[in-house]
């Protein structure tokens, strides 16, 4: 088992700071380099962070000539899949922020390529490690509601447009289902054990953020802020999904999993204008099911803890590249999560519903050390 994990850190940005904050809270992690495209960014990112003896890169590939064990991806979603490749032939572990890539063929050429490379392609869903979100997967994976057949899923802010690389359609590819509403497909996808997505029905919109009385760079905004789907899944199943960064409205409803035997319906945590979506953990698991013929509605009580979700995250990671364990969040199943967001679109621009077609993944053992597989 190795004693210390040497990271690097792709893009130098809020969320980078998450990921070296994590780090250095870690004894067995050293922080090596930082590599940013803006010159100067990245050395003064480890002033700010304070992390000592770190080499700063304005060329991600130098960086990874550095020795290295793992790499966090904190790019704009534009770099996500260029700066991953890089780093999975560099024969380094990666973590990848959310969402995966910006399109789907991106996505399943990273999955191949760690395949071949025998690496890990990890990525940010920290929300799985809220023991709230573990408890309603247990719930369902428990058979408790029978055979699922209907997902209701998504939520929505009633205002909470970002702006910058968000709302760049080159840059991020998507808006809010990109940014929010993976978190949504991954909460429904990972408690039904992630099943493959057939066709696609969809709708979206970008009312708001391309009017100057609600975004203040309306004039910049290329994507979409509001999206509803009615998704058909493997095994009869069928997920409706709606998003939103922004709305009159105060919610777009619960979540619900609908079963032959019971029913369960969650609904988020938090309040105010930027609240109502799955990044901010649960706020009430409510069972509906009969005895004896009576209707019973049972409330769940929903764990209070304070458990720094992204920390654990950042942490698994680490802990997966010591003792040689697969991906925490493997790359595998979030390419059906990118599938979905590439259907959405594709529906919404022709009109009509789409087909989804995963291309297949290269079959054979992943996400794991060479060694180990050497010495299996």
């Amino acid at each position: 088992m190795k004693q210390m994990v040497r990271i690097g850190i792709i893009g130098s940005g809020g969320i980078a700071a998450a990921h070296a904050k994590a780090y250095l809270e870690m004894d067995d992690v050293q922080i090596v380099g930082v590599a940013d495209i803006i010159p100067g960014k990245a050395e003064e990112f480890i002033k700010r962070v304070e992390i000592k003896d770190a080499q700063a890169f304005d060329d991600h590939k130098k960086l990874l000539d550095l020795d290295l064990d793992g790499v966090s991806i904190c790019t704009p979603n534009v770099a996500h899949h260029s700066t991953s490749i890089d780093s999975l032939l560099a024969d380094k572990h990666v973590l990848v922020e959310k969402p995966l890539a910006v399109t789907l063929d991106q996505g399943v050429e990273m999955v191949q390529v760690a395949k071949k490379q025998n690496k890990m392609l990890s990525v940010g869903f920290q929300p799985r490690y809220d023991p709230n979100m573990q408890a309603v997967k247990d719930i369902v994976q428990s058979g408790r509601l029978g055979n699922v057949y209907y997902v209701q899923t998504g939520g929505g802010r009633r205002r909470g447009m970002p702006t910058g690389t968000f709302i760049n359609k080159e840059l991020a590819g998507a808006g809010a289902m990109a940014d929010i509403g993976c978190y949504s497909l991954d909460l429904a996808l990972n408690v039904l054990g992630y099943p493959k997505p057939l066709t696609v029905s969809a709708y979206t919109s970008n009312h708001f953020g391309t009017n100057p009385n609600y975004h203040p760079e309306a004039d910049k905004f290329e994507v979409e802020d509001f999206g509803i789907a009615m998704v058909r899944l493997e095994g009869g199943k069928v997920l409706n999904f709606k998003i939103s960064w922004a709305m009159h409205m105060d919610s777009l409803g619960s979540t619900i999993f609908l079963g032959t035997d019971a029913g369960l319906k969650l609904t988020p945590a938090g309040s105010g204008p930027w609240s109502g979506v799955w990044d901010g953990g649960i706020g009430s698991i409510s069972l509906y099911h009969d005895i004896n013929n009576h209707h019973v509605d049972t409330d769940i009580p929903v764990q209070k803890h304070n458990i720094d979700i992204f920390a654990e995250k950042v942490r698994d990671f680490v802990v997966a590249i010591k003792e040689e364990k697969p991906a925490p969040i493997p790359g595998e199943q979030i390419v059906i999560n990118q599938a979905i967001i590439d259907g959405i679109l594709r529906s919404s621009e022709k009109g009509k519903e789409v087909d989804i077609h995963i291309p297949e993944i290269l079959s054979g053992r992943s996400n794991v050390n060479k060694n180990k597989v050497a010495n299996e």
